[in-house]
């Protein structure tokens, strides 16, 4: 029978999870708080998305720091897994660097053009999982 909460994971199992969806979101803080999804990858270690001139593309050009979380859960089973990442988000803007990126497997899914790639370097990245109640 297992223990019914929250269980810490590791870093290495988080970059792992992460690597598993397609839609996350970031949260940005200004006047005020907004969370916003996208549809993002993983490179070298951070978090990659395309975006259009916005609140996202301003937190880049300020560098501002960002939190981004990704899940998934199961409401039958009670469980589920939450990976949060923070850290620095900033245009990619270095040729090479913007050249690999777009070679990644990264749709724009909105219709609006979002031809502008950001990372969030991750600084600290931190996820739990819920384990259900043994039936």
């Amino acid at each position: 029978m297992s223990s019914y909460g929250f269980v810490e994971l590791d870093r290495t199992e988080c970059e792992q999870l992460l690597t598993t969806q397609r839609v996350g979101r970031v949260a940005l803080c200004g006047d005020r708080p907004v969370v916003l999804p996208v549809v993002y990858t993983m490179f070298e270690g951070d978090v990659v998305f395309r975006t259009a001139p916005g609140a996202k593309l301003i937190a880049a050009a300020l560098h501002a720091t960002v939190a981004f979380e990704v899940d998934t859960f199961d409401e039958r089973a009670q469980t589920g897994w939450s990976v949060d990442v923070v850290g620095e988000i900033a245009e990619i803007v270095h040729p090479d660097e913007l050249a690999r990126v777009q070679a990644l497997d990264l749709p724009a899914w909105a219709t609006e053009v979002r031809d502008r790639f950001v990372r969030i370097r991750a600084e600290e990245i931190t996820g739990r999982r819920l384990v259900g109640a043994s039936v």
